[in-house]
């Protein structure tokens, strides 16, 4: 938990509330500080399963993932491609358009545009290309917690919407932003993946941000989501598409904008916070999953994951 992400501080509070729960469970945890010394730390430790709670780039890109393959240490959650593809939002959307999954319109460019003379001309001129108009949401290609993220209705503002988000990542993504019912579904499972109770997202403000993600009482959850029942049914089985399509691994969340009766994706985090306000815990505790039994779960299918890679012959 932890690492140096800019979501080191939503990171610990999952982790050490992962902790607690694997103690609650009967497992003998400790706490991990993936900061500085991460490789001496993990071999110190002699841990037989590491349970990832980090968020954001060193952490949910696939980089603790290999280093922990490397270490013949069984870990949870996705697996290095899974992490590397879903951290990437561009390249989800790539693949959220290969296999039908309706996905916002957007266009993307590299952050290094924005120092050349004509680099806001560049941009403007890949917009008119992709034909993306206002009101856009502008975002990192590469993080989450919502952290870079602006909602731009005025021309005016992109400027700044774009170097905010060039703070985090050298890929930005710019995508057509529809207001409508922010809703999120949970996904558990290895082999046979299943559905969690669609939640639905109310945010003081109207914008499901930072503050109002990890605040109490910033933002109402309601369980099941008060949607039409053919979107509802809809945003489960495309939330298992998309989980098997990036290969994620024993639990992930998918979130979904349900605009005029439209479904848009809006990505995929394969380690869903685990926070005392986090969703997947919540949608999880609606099906009859306690906390500790979720924690277990995942504890079972990394072991389990971890066998069968022992078994593969690499030549």
């Amino acid at each position: 938990m932890g690492g140096r992400s800019p979501e080191r501080k939503i990171s610990l509070k999952t982790g050490s509330n992962i902790v607690m729960g694997l103690k609650r469970g009967g497992y003998d945890a400790i706490g991990i500080d993936a900061c500085e010394n991460v490789v001496d730390d993990i071999k110190s430790a002699e841990i037989e399963v590491a349970f990832i709670a980090l968020h954001g780039p060193l952490g949910e890109d696939g980089t603790i993932q290999g280093l922990l393959e490397f270490l013949n240490i069984p870990y949870t959650g996705a697996g290095v491609l899974s992490s590397a593809i879903s951290m990437n939002k561009v390249m989800t959307k790539r693949i959220l358009q290969a296999i039908g999954i309706p996905t916002a319109d957007y266009y993307r460019f590299d952050s290094k545009l924005l120092e050349e003379e004509d680099g806001l001309q560049q941009i403007s001129n890949i917009k008119k290309q992709t034909g993306v108009s206002l009101p856009v949401i502008v975002k990192p290609s590469m993080g989450g917690s919502t952290i870079g993220i602006n909602i731009v209705h005025d021309e005016k503002a992109l400027p700044d919407a774009y170097m905010d988000a060039a703070k985090y990542c050298n890929e930005i993504l710019v995508e057509k932003y529809y207001k409508g019912t922010e809703i999120t579904v949970g996904v558990l499972g290895a082999k046979e993946p299943f559905a969690l109770p669609v939640i639905e997202i109310i945010a003081v403000g109207g914008f499901y941000n930072y503050h109002t993600k990890y605040e109490p009482g910033m933002s109402t959850h309601i369980i099941p989501a008060k949607i039409p029942e053919d979107a509802y049914k809809k945003s489960q089985e495309y939330a298992i598409d998309v989980f098997k399509a990036v290969h994620c691994f024993g639990m992930g969340r998918v979130d979904f904008i349900l605009h005029d009766d439209n479904l848009y994706c809006l990505e995929i985090n394969t380690i869903p916070g685990m926070t005392e306000t986090s969703l997947l815990p919540e949608a999880a505790g609606q099906s009859g999953i306690s906390f500790e039994e979720l924690l277990s779960m995942q504890v079972k299918f990394a072991l389990e994951r971890h066998e069968k890679m022992q078994e593969v012959c690499y030549v």
